[in-house]
């Protein structure tokens, strides 16, 4: 990779990885995420069309961003979403192209998906008892088992389990999760919660510092040092004697901002440069007026070096209004 198609912010992290957010809808209403009764998305005819994607994952693919992670909201409530994946693991320099969703729509999509080019999928999942998963999203737990049996059937691998640890709302379930990956050869990922808009502040409430999770884990389990490949920012143990990993994402106790490599595009094509801070540049409008490759490609260079060098959590927790649904996951 040349300098000329390498991005480096003025920090000097490479940016080799985007998340592409392809609706900021959802299906379900995780009560860390988007209010009950929240109606405020935005409108197709705001959203980027897969033209306008293919061609921005085109420009970042050219800068030496090798990685893309299609999110949302949902990214399975956006229609002929294979047919986008299908476009974009065709474009050069991509060499990574992988999903998150919560697996609500995924038993029908799975496959096609899969022939589309998607090869690795995170499942949001942040308890096992029905009726607990009905009080936190909405929707019903049955619906994800079936899409994650579904996408282990037609090999998936990895398939990661995100569970967001939350203080006397799922702590009591923790070990089940590690025997619950066991047995279906899932990897598993804790996230602490973010201040992140209005639901995100109110569950700091609930916010549980992973590494009293880690401790508890270790009293039943034997952990041992793991590694997983991937661009994200989870720190991994294994459990002895048996092939899970478990990755522990860590914003708020030990961020990991000094390494961070990613930037998120919105569904309506902003930028976002930080989770935790308001840097963002507007790519939609360019896309509209006639912007040239080039052009798209120095508006690019321009948004990077605008990320910031670590977010705000901790000293200013009110300071992001947007929900993580409206940034891209």
């Amino acid at each position: 990779m040349t300098a000329q198609t390498t991005l480096k912010d003025r920090f000097g992290r490479q940016i080799e990885y985007l998340r592409l957010s392809v609706t900021d809808q959802c299906d379900l209403r995780c009560s860390y995420c988007i209010p009950k009764g929240f109606k405020d998305f935005q409108q197709p005819k705001e959203w980027l069309n897969f033209d306008e994607i293919e061609r921005i994952i085109r420009a970042f693919g050219a800068l030496g961003t090798r990685r893309i992670r299609i999110t949302g909201g949902e990214p399975l409530v956006r229609h002929n979403l294979a047919e986008l994946a299908g476009r974009l693991s065709q474009l050069a320099g991509i060499e990574d192209l992988s999903l998150s969703t919560n697996a609500t729509r995924l038993a029908k999509q799975a496959a096609g998906l899969q022939d589309a080019g998607i090869s690795r999928i995170n499942v949001s999942l942040d308890t096992l008892k029905h009726d607990r998963f009905k009080t936190l999203t909405g929707g019903k737990l049955s619906k994800v088992l079936e899409g994650l049996m579904t996408a282990k059937s037609v090999g998936f691998k990895p398939i990661k389990i995100n569970t967001v640890a939350l203080k006397g709302i799922n702590d009591d379930e923790f070990e089940d999760m590690v025997e619950f990956c066991i047995e279906h050869d899932f990897t598993l990922r804790f996230i602490e919660t973010m201040p992140m808009g209005s639901t995100g502040r109110d569950a700091t409430d609930h916010y549980l510092n992973l590494q009293t999770v880690k401790a508890k884990l270790a009293k039943r389990f034997d952990l041992v040092p793991g590694v997983m490949p991937g661009g994200g920012p989870a720190r991994y143990v294994q459990v002895a004697g048996t092939d899970l990993r478990i990755g522990f994402i860590t914003p708020i106790s030990q961020h990991f901002c000094d390494t961070c490599n990613r930037v998120r595009l919105s569904v309506d094509g902003t930028l976002y440069m930080c989770l935790g801070q308001d840097e963002q540049y507007p790519l939609r409008e360019l896309l509209r007026t006639g912007c040239s490759d080039e052009e798209l490609q120095q508006h690019i260079r321009n948004a990077i070096q605008l990320k910031p060098e670590r977010h705000e959590f901790e000293s200013n927790p009110q300071k992001i209004v947007r929900f993580m649904s409206k940034t891209g996951g």
